[in-house]
């Protein structure tokens, strides 16, 4: 049978180093990392723009004009312009993650990663192409 350990007054205190607020600051790999995770912030917002558009475009000519006179306020433009940017640095992250959490072999090989990176920017080409082509 064990016994329990006698209580001491004096209890010895775990090492913790203090962690600067700012620590992904020191390195460009964390600042990249940090950054990634922002970017779904503006991810959100592309998203609740683009709800409130079609919520405009569904309620008719005039809720769609206002709209529109709202989103050309130049911290509107701004703030979309930020998005766009972090949209793109997000797509690409996460394309390039794509070949670490997906294992493709044809032919019983492996499919280099890059293959798999260029795909799925072809991919995206082919769509954006697509999508120019019904809307023009």
């Amino acid at each position: 049978m064990s016994q329990k350990p006698a209580y001491t007054e004096f209890h010895p205190r775990w090492y913790r180093p203090r962690m600067s607020t700012y620590w992904w600051l020191q390195r460009g790999s964390y600042l990249l990392f940090i950054l990634r995770e922002l970017s779904s912030v503006f991810v959100a917002w592309s998203i609740v723009f683009l709800l409130m558009l079609i919520g405009a475009v569904r309620k008719g000519p005039e809720n769609f004009e206002a709209f529109l006179m709202w989103a050309h306020h130049p911290v509107l433009i701004v703030l979309n312009v930020i998005t766009l940017i972090f949209l793109f640095y997000h797509m690409a992250t996460w394309f390039s993650l794509a070949p670490q959490a997906m294992v493709a072999r044809f032919r019983g090989k492996r499919v280099p990663p890059n293959w798999i990176i260029l795909s799925q920017y072809a991919a995206w080409a082919v769509v954006t192409l697509v999508l120019f082509w019904i809307l023009l």
